[in-house]
Protein backbone atom coordinates (compact mmCIF):
# COMPACT_ATOMS: atom_id res chain seq x y z
CA UNK A 1 0.00 0.00 0.00
CA UNK A 2 1.44 3.46 -1.03
CA UNK A 3 -0.10 7.03 0.43
CA UNK A 4 -1.03 9.06 -3.03
CA UNK A 5 -1.53 12.60 -3.37
CA UNK A 6 -3.55 13.06 -6.31
CA UNK A 7 -3.48 16.85 -7.40
CA UNK A 8 -6.98 17.87 -9.69
CA UNK A 9 -8.35 14.43 -8.10
CA UNK A 10 -11.93 14.93 -8.18
CA UNK A 11 -11.36 16.22 -11.94
CA UNK A 12 -12.22 13.90 -14.93
CA UNK A 13 -8.93 11.64 -15.04
CA UNK A 14 -8.13 12.63 -11.57
CA UNK A 15 -11.49 10.84 -10.50
CA UNK A 16 -10.58 7.61 -11.93
CA UNK A 17 -7.12 7.30 -11.60
CA UNK A 18 -7.88 8.14 -7.65
CA UNK A 19 -11.00 5.09 -7.91
CA UNK A 20 -8.28 2.79 -9.23
CA UNK A 21 -5.52 3.26 -6.52
CA UNK A 22 -8.63 2.65 -3.93
CA UNK A 23 -9.27 -0.45 -5.53
CA UNK A 24 -5.83 -1.50 -5.21
CA UNK A 25 -5.58 -0.59 -1.73
CA UNK A 26 -3.61 2.50 -1.76
CA UNK A 27 -4.24 5.41 0.57
CA UNK A 28 -5.31 8.38 -1.70
CA UNK A 29 -5.51 11.76 -0.55
CA UNK A 30 -7.38 14.14 -3.13
CA UNK A 31 -6.68 17.86 -3.55
CA UNK A 32 -8.61 19.75 -5.58
CA UNK A 33 -9.76 23.89 -6.01
CA UNK A 34 -13.47 22.74 -7.36
CA UNK A 35 -13.27 25.57 -9.30
CA UNK A 36 -15.78 26.91 -11.72
CA UNK A 37 -14.24 26.51 -14.91
CA UNK A 38 -17.03 23.86 -15.58
CA UNK A 39 -19.91 23.45 -12.81
CA UNK A 40 -18.25 22.54 -9.28
CA UNK A 41 -21.14 20.25 -8.41
CA UNK A 42 -20.01 17.68 -10.99
CA UNK A 43 -16.20 17.52 -9.48
CA UNK A 44 -18.34 17.28 -6.03
CA UNK A 45 -20.05 14.69 -7.24
CA UNK A 46 -16.66 12.47 -8.39
CA UNK A 47 -15.32 13.50 -5.11
CA UNK A 48 -18.61 11.60 -3.31
CA UNK A 49 -17.22 8.79 -4.92
CA UNK A 50 -14.43 8.03 -3.73
CA UNK A 51 -15.28 6.41 -0.65
CA UNK A 52 -12.10 6.16 1.74
CA UNK A 53 -10.38 8.71 0.22
CA UNK A 54 -9.45 11.90 2.02
CA UNK A 55 -10.59 14.90 -0.02
CA UNK A 56 -9.15 18.33 0.64
CA UNK A 57 -10.04 21.78 -0.74
CA UNK A 58 -7.50 24.06 -1.80
CA UNK A 59 -5.37 25.30 -4.50
CA UNK A 60 -1.80 24.03 -5.52
CA UNK A 61 -1.00 27.82 -5.64
CA UNK A 62 -1.13 28.00 -2.37
CA UNK A 63 2.17 26.98 -0.56
CA UNK A 64 1.34 26.71 2.35
CA UNK A 65 -1.44 24.77 2.00
CA UNK A 66 0.35 22.63 0.30
CA UNK A 67 3.38 22.67 2.82
CA UNK A 68 0.79 21.52 5.76
CA UNK A 69 -0.52 18.43 3.56
CA UNK A 70 3.40 17.48 3.19
CA UNK A 71 4.07 18.60 6.45
CA UNK A 72 0.89 15.73 7.45
CA UNK A 73 1.50 13.15 5.12
CA UNK A 74 4.59 11.11 4.27
CA UNK A 75 3.39 10.78 0.35
CA UNK A 76 5.33 7.79 -1.30
CA UNK A 77 3.83 9.71 -4.67
CA UNK A 78 2.33 12.72 -5.87
CA UNK A 79 0.58 11.92 -9.35
CA UNK A 80 -0.05 15.95 -10.46
CA UNK A 81 -3.32 16.45 -12.83
CA UNK A 82 -4.50 19.39 -11.59
CA UNK A 83 -4.17 22.27 -14.15
CA UNK A 84 -6.18 24.52 -15.98
CA UNK A 85 -6.99 22.86 -19.49
CA UNK A 86 -7.65 23.06 -22.95
CA UNK A 87 -6.52 24.72 -25.80
CA UNK A 88 -9.37 27.43 -26.75
CA UNK A 89 -10.02 29.01 -23.26
CA UNK A 90 -5.92 29.21 -22.68
CA UNK A 91 -5.99 31.96 -25.71
CA UNK A 92 -8.82 33.95 -23.94
CA UNK A 93 -6.53 34.04 -20.21
CA UNK A 94 -2.99 32.94 -20.87
CA UNK A 95 -2.00 34.75 -17.45
CA UNK A 96 -4.43 32.55 -15.17
CA UNK A 97 -2.97 29.19 -17.76
CA UNK A 98 0.27 30.37 -16.64
CA UNK A 99 -0.38 30.75 -13.06
CA UNK A 100 -1.92 27.72 -12.53
CA UNK A 101 -0.16 25.42 -14.74
CA UNK A 102 3.15 26.69 -14.24
CA UNK A 103 3.31 28.22 -10.82
CA UNK A 104 0.99 25.58 -9.24
CA UNK A 105 3.67 22.39 -10.73
CA UNK A 106 6.83 24.73 -9.17
CA UNK A 107 5.05 24.45 -5.60
CA UNK A 108 4.71 21.42 -5.82
CA UNK A 109 8.13 20.42 -6.57
CA UNK A 110 9.30 22.98 -4.64
CA UNK A 111 7.97 20.55 -1.91
CA UNK A 112 9.30 17.37 -3.36
CA UNK A 113 12.63 18.81 -3.59
CA UNK A 114 13.00 18.50 0.53
CA UNK A 115 11.73 14.65 -0.28
CA UNK A 116 13.62 13.89 -2.98
CA UNK A 117 12.70 10.28 -2.82
CA UNK A 118 8.84 11.09 -3.45
CA UNK A 119 8.39 9.73 -6.91
CA UNK A 120 5.89 12.41 -9.33
CA UNK A 121 3.55 11.69 -11.90
CA UNK A 122 3.16 14.99 -14.24
CA UNK A 123 0.07 15.19 -16.79
CA UNK A 124 1.57 16.61 -19.79
CA UNK A 125 -0.56 17.17 -22.84
CA UNK A 126 -0.24 16.01 -27.27
CA UNK A 127 -0.06 19.52 -27.90
CA UNK A 128 3.33 20.15 -26.52
CA UNK A 129 3.90 18.88 -30.14
CA UNK A 130 2.72 21.69 -31.89
CA UNK A 131 0.68 22.25 -35.38
CA UNK A 132 2.31 19.18 -37.34
CA UNK A 133 1.74 16.54 -40.07
CA UNK A 134 4.75 14.12 -39.46
CA UNK A 135 3.48 11.23 -37.80
CA UNK A 136 3.85 9.43 -35.93
CA UNK A 137 4.79 11.95 -32.55
CA UNK A 138 7.67 10.88 -30.73
CA UNK A 139 8.80 11.96 -27.44
CA UNK A 140 12.32 12.81 -28.81
CA UNK A 141 10.65 15.13 -31.62
CA UNK A 142 11.56 18.73 -31.77
CA UNK A 143 8.57 20.62 -29.87
CA UNK A 144 9.88 24.30 -29.59
CA UNK A 145 6.24 25.09 -31.25
CA UNK A 146 3.64 25.34 -29.37
CA UNK A 147 0.64 26.81 -31.13
CA UNK A 148 -1.16 27.57 -27.82
CA UNK A 149 -0.43 28.95 -24.03
CA UNK A 150 -1.84 25.57 -22.67
CA UNK A 151 0.83 23.53 -25.02
CA UNK A 152 3.46 26.02 -23.61
CA UNK A 153 2.89 25.89 -20.15
CA UNK A 154 2.87 21.92 -20.40
CA UNK A 155 6.16 21.71 -22.50
CA UNK A 156 6.87 24.24 -19.00
CA UNK A 157 6.08 22.00 -16.53
CA UNK A 158 7.79 19.24 -18.17
CA UNK A 159 11.01 21.64 -18.33
CA UNK A 160 10.26 22.29 -14.67
CA UNK A 161 9.83 18.52 -13.36
CA UNK A 162 13.31 17.84 -15.39
CA UNK A 163 15.33 20.73 -13.62
CA UNK A 164 14.19 19.42 -10.30
CA UNK A 165 14.86 16.03 -11.27
CA UNK A 166 18.25 17.17 -11.72
CA UNK A 167 18.59 19.35 -9.36
CA UNK A 168 17.30 17.12 -6.51
CA UNK A 169 17.19 13.61 -7.65
CA UNK A 170 13.15 13.58 -7.65
CA UNK A 171 11.97 10.15 -9.89
CA UNK A 172 9.78 12.00 -12.61
CA UNK A 173 7.89 10.04 -15.12
CA UNK A 174 5.53 13.39 -17.41
CA UNK A 175 2.97 11.92 -19.43
CA UNK A 176 1.58 13.31 -22.86
CA UNK A 177 -2.28 12.45 -22.52
CA UNK A 178 -3.98 12.34 -26.45
CA UNK A 179 -6.90 13.51 -26.61
CA UNK A 180 -8.56 12.28 -23.48
CA UNK A 181 -12.12 10.58 -23.27
CA UNK A 182 -15.03 9.01 -21.64
CA UNK A 183 -17.58 9.27 -18.28
CA UNK A 184 -17.06 12.52 -16.46
CA UNK A 185 -15.35 14.76 -18.77
CA UNK A 186 -15.67 18.09 -19.12
CA UNK A 187 -18.73 19.11 -20.57
CA UNK A 188 -16.81 21.75 -22.95
CA UNK A 189 -15.02 19.10 -24.43
CA UNK A 190 -16.31 17.86 -27.74
CA UNK A 191 -17.62 14.57 -27.54
CA UNK A 192 -19.47 15.56 -24.53
CA UNK A 193 -20.75 18.59 -26.66
CA UNK A 194 -21.43 16.54 -29.45
CA UNK A 195 -23.37 14.05 -27.37
CA UNK A 196 -25.75 16.57 -25.87
CA UNK A 197 -26.72 18.36 -28.83
CA UNK A 198 -27.30 15.21 -30.69
CA UNK A 199 -29.22 13.33 -28.26
CA UNK A 200 -31.22 16.78 -27.69
CA UNK A 201 -31.71 17.38 -31.29
CA UNK A 202 -29.66 20.30 -31.24
CA UNK A 203 -26.58 21.71 -33.91
CA UNK A 204 -23.45 20.32 -33.31
CA UNK A 205 -20.37 22.68 -33.80
CA UNK A 206 -18.57 21.53 -36.71
CA UNK A 207 -14.60 23.46 -36.72
CA UNK A 208 -13.25 23.31 -40.39
CA UNK A 209 -14.13 20.82 -43.49
CA UNK A 210 -13.65 17.85 -40.50
CA UNK A 211 -10.70 15.99 -41.66
CA UNK A 212 -8.61 17.36 -38.96
CA UNK A 213 -7.84 14.21 -37.51
CA UNK A 214 -7.32 13.20 -33.49
CA UNK A 215 -5.68 10.35 -31.56
CA UNK A 216 -8.78 9.39 -29.31
CA UNK A 217 -8.02 7.77 -26.01
CA UNK A 218 -10.18 6.13 -23.46
CA UNK A 219 -9.86 6.97 -20.37
CA UNK A 220 -9.28 3.13 -18.27
CA UNK A 221 -6.38 3.11 -21.15
CA UNK A 222 -5.00 6.43 -20.30
CA UNK A 223 -5.19 5.27 -16.44
CA UNK A 224 -3.86 2.01 -16.68
CA UNK A 225 -0.53 4.20 -18.29
CA UNK A 226 -1.08 6.43 -15.13
CA UNK A 227 -0.90 3.62 -12.92
CA UNK A 228 2.32 1.65 -14.65
CA UNK A 229 3.89 4.81 -14.98
CA UNK A 230 3.61 5.16 -11.13
CA UNK A 231 4.79 1.93 -10.55
CA UNK A 232 8.06 2.50 -12.86
CA UNK A 233 8.69 5.78 -11.94
CA UNK A 234 12.54 5.83 -12.26
CA UNK A 235 14.99 8.90 -13.55
CA UNK A 236 13.15 11.05 -15.50
CA UNK A 237 11.05 9.57 -18.42
CA UNK A 238 9.08 11.20 -21.01
CA UNK A 239 6.13 8.63 -22.43
CA UNK A 240 2.95 9.33 -24.66
CA UNK A 241 -0.55 7.47 -23.65
CA UNK A 242 -2.20 7.61 -26.57
CA UNK A 243 -4.24 5.01 -29.05
CA UNK A 244 -1.85 5.54 -31.42
CA UNK A 245 -5.13 5.45 -34.28
CA UNK A 246 -6.40 8.67 -35.67
CA UNK A 247 -10.07 9.51 -36.49
CA UNK A 248 -11.32 12.82 -38.40
CA UNK A 249 -13.65 14.63 -36.93
CA UNK A 250 -16.30 13.87 -39.66
CA UNK A 251 -15.78 10.58 -38.58
CA UNK A 252 -16.36 10.93 -35.02
CA UNK A 253 -19.15 13.15 -35.61
CA UNK A 254 -20.49 10.18 -37.17
CA UNK A 255 -19.69 7.69 -34.69
CA UNK A 256 -21.12 9.47 -32.52
CA UNK A 257 -24.54 9.59 -34.01
CA UNK A 258 -24.07 5.82 -34.24
CA UNK A 259 -24.00 5.37 -30.73
CA UNK A 260 -26.76 7.80 -30.03
CA UNK A 261 -29.08 6.45 -32.65
CA UNK A 262 -29.69 9.94 -33.98
CA UNK A 263 -28.63 11.89 -37.03
CA UNK A 264 -26.35 14.43 -36.17
CA UNK A 265 -26.93 18.58 -37.11
CA UNK A 266 -24.11 20.56 -38.20
CA UNK A 267 -23.25 24.22 -37.17
CA UNK A 268 -20.21 24.92 -39.54
CA UNK A 269 -17.76 27.16 -38.42
CA UNK A 270 -14.40 27.81 -39.31
CA UNK A 271 -11.01 26.38 -37.68
CA UNK A 272 -10.39 28.24 -34.12
CA UNK A 273 -6.76 29.34 -33.35
CA UNK A 274 -4.71 27.47 -31.59
CA UNK A 275 -6.46 24.09 -32.98
CA UNK A 276 -4.07 21.79 -35.01
CA UNK A 277 -5.02 19.59 -37.94
CA UNK A 278 -3.41 16.41 -36.49
CA UNK A 279 -2.35 14.37 -33.64
CA UNK A 280 -0.89 10.67 -33.49
CA UNK A 281 1.35 9.11 -30.44
CA UNK A 282 3.89 6.88 -30.82
CA UNK A 283 3.53 4.57 -28.14
CA UNK A 284 6.51 2.16 -28.89
CA UNK A 285 7.99 3.59 -25.79
CA UNK A 286 5.12 3.60 -22.87
CA UNK A 287 4.62 0.03 -24.64
CA UNK A 288 8.30 -1.41 -23.91
CA UNK A 289 9.34 0.34 -20.60
CA UNK A 290 5.57 0.27 -19.14
CA UNK A 291 3.67 -2.45 -20.68
CA UNK A 292 0.75 -0.14 -21.57
CA UNK A 293 -1.76 -1.60 -23.79
CA UNK A 294 -4.45 0.18 -25.10
CA UNK A 295 -7.47 -1.59 -25.28
CA UNK A 296 -10.46 0.17 -26.22
CA UNK A 297 -11.16 1.58 -29.28
CA UNK A 298 -13.27 4.48 -30.55
CA UNK A 299 -16.91 3.18 -31.29
CA UNK A 300 -16.75 0.67 -28.02
CA UNK A 301 -15.44 4.22 -26.41
CA UNK A 302 -18.22 6.12 -27.60
CA UNK A 303 -20.51 3.17 -26.72
CA UNK A 304 -19.72 2.79 -23.40
CA UNK A 305 -19.86 7.10 -23.30
CA UNK A 306 -22.82 7.47 -24.36
CA UNK A 307 -24.83 4.83 -22.59
CA UNK A 308 -22.96 6.30 -19.09
CA UNK A 309 -24.65 9.88 -20.22
CA UNK A 310 -28.37 8.42 -20.90
CA UNK A 311 -27.97 6.83 -17.07
CA UNK A 312 -27.22 10.41 -15.90
CA UNK A 313 -30.08 12.39 -17.62
CA UNK A 314 -32.25 9.08 -16.34
CA UNK A 315 -31.14 9.52 -13.09
CA UNK A 316 -31.70 13.42 -13.44
CA UNK A 317 -35.29 13.34 -14.26
CA UNK A 318 -35.85 10.72 -11.95
CA UNK A 319 -34.45 13.30 -9.19
CA UNK A 320 -36.14 15.78 -10.49
CA UNK A 321 -39.75 13.95 -11.09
Amino acid sequence: MARILVTGGAGFIGSHTSERLLARGDEVVVLDNFNDFYDPELKRWNAKQLSGARVVAGDIRDRARVGELFAEQAFDAVIHLAAMAGVRPSLADPLHYEDVNVRGTLVLLEELRRRPGTRLVFASSSSVYGDREDVPFRETDDIHRPVSPYAATKRAGELLCYTHHHLYGIPTACLRFFTVYGPRQRPEMAIAKFTRAVLEGERLPFFGDGSTRRDYTYVDDIVDGVLAALERCEGYEIYNLGESATTTLAELVEAVGRACGKEPLLERLPMQPGDVLLTCADISKARAKLGYDPRVPVAEGLRRYVEWFREGRRARSTKSA
